[in-house]
């Protein structure tokens, strides 16, 4: 079998690695080309240009890096026309493979695309290219699966890859170690076992973690607020501690010399953002992947989100719903305090954060209810998207059957 596949980002480098390596228990000689992050290649995918070349958040970076995207969109283009997969993968970032799905579906090749665009939520008309796009859409969420039957877009739910994981998931030894105080260590690798589990904090100092985006354009306009809110905290109620995670080298460098400008009480952490959220009683986060996985964690959050005047008045004008963070999509009613564009400042995460820190009865309305966050996707996604796709494939060898 040979597989087409192209993520764009971190999250997508992750899910892509354990399709791989659930598409290769059925068929081990299978090749997948395209465009891979150190995960997939690891899984076994051979990549054609730099991942991170395309992994740019947001209209303005878009444009800043347009010329080179479309030059990797047409060499895998071009590749795959000329190799002629059996299927093609795009794994999210959908601006980027949609057209490239598009333009490969009419060659014949069949397309999934894993990881729907947000579409219920703005720019709706994307769903018009989407069914041009694709034979199949994988979503992660139930709630996605229904608004594609409304529409009459093939699509399979097959849960989330991250939410096993994490209910199974236990602190490493060299985090423990090396971040985590003595005297706490012993309550926190209860808690990280089973998030599932009441977890409340605890009446002494409680551990913070701070995640201000995996993307140099979100941290850069998020780190500074959050560090400055962490050096608040700390100075009315000292003996907190904070966890910053760096997403690479070139964030972590970026950030030592403003943790020291602010004089923040933070630690800064190479990599393990999931043990940090798995160790932590509350987090500070940039709203999208980490806010998912602090919820499959059930660990109470507050959420920032801050974009560049264009991009805001776009989403104003296309948004159809009121929260931006996927937790408050999953949680009837909406439990995750939002610091959207003017509301993300200083003075309002510590107001937000000392809220969780401080109340009981606050911390124990979010908790509740982002613990059932992780059980609800527990799926075996893996098999799940596999099936789906053989079935594709089988639809299109045998059409008359399938008609």
């Amino acid at each position: 079998m040979k597989v087409g596949i192209v993520a764009g980002e971190k999250s997508g480098d992750y899910l892509g690695a354990e399709l791989i390596t659930a598409i290769k228990r059925r068929y081990p000689e299978a090749e997948f080309v395209g465009l891979a992050g150190p995960l997939m290649q690891q899984a076994g995918a051979q990549s054609l240009a730099d991942m991170d070349k395309i992994s740019i958040m947001g209209v303005i970076g878009a444009l800043k890096g347009l010329r080179e995207i479309l030059s990797i969109r047409k060499r895998i283009r071009n590749h795959m026309l000329v190799w002629q997969p059996d299927v093609f993968i795009g794994i999210d970032v959908p601006d980027f493979n949609l057209s490239l799905e598009e333009s490969l579906k009419k060659s014949g090749i069949p397309t999934v695309h894993y990881v729907s665009p947000t579409v219920w939520a703005w720019r709706s008309k994307r769903i018009v290219k989407i069914k041009r796009a694709v034979n199949l859409m994988l979503t992660l969420f139930p709630f996605e699966e229904t608004f594609y039957q409304k529409h009459q877009t093939p699509v399979k739910y097959v849960g989330h890859p991250l939410a096993q994981p994490v209910l199974d998931w236990e602190i490493s030894s060299d985090f423990s170690q090396v971040y985590l105080s003595n005297q706490a260590e012993s309550e926190k690798q209860v808690e990280i076992k089973k998030p599932s589990e009441s977890n409340k904090p605890s009446e002494s100092n409680k551990t913070v973690a701070v995640l201000p985006g995996s993307r140099m354009s979100e941290v850069s306009k998020l780190a500074p607020i959050m560090l400055q809110a962490c050096a608040v905290i700390e100075k009315q109620s000292p003996g907190h501690q904070f966890l910053l995670p760096a997403a690479n080298d070139k964030i972590e460098r970026f950030l030592r010399p403003l943790i020291h400008q602010y004089n923040a009480p933070v630690t800064l952490v190479s990599g393990h953002s999931r043990d940090v959220l798995a160790s932590c009683h509350v987090a500070a986060l940039a709203s999208g992947t980490a806010a998912l996985e602090a919820a499959l964690f059930a660990k109470p959050m507050v959420v920032m989100y801050k974009v560049p005047k264009l991009e805001e008045w776009y989403a104003a004008r296309t948004m159809i719903v009121k929260h931006f963070s996927m937790p408050n999509h999953l949680t009837d009613p909406p439990v995750v305090p939002e610091l959207i564009q003017e509301q993300a400042t200083v003075g309002n995460l510590v107001l937000e954060l000392s809220k969780l820190i401080n109340d009981e009865q606050a911390y124990n309305v979010q908790h509740k209810a982002l613990k059932a966050i992780a059980p609800l996707l527990s799926e075996d996604s893996g098999n799940l998207a596999c099936d789906a796709i053989e079935q594709l494939l089988e639809s299109h060898r045998n059409p008359l059957k399938h008609s």
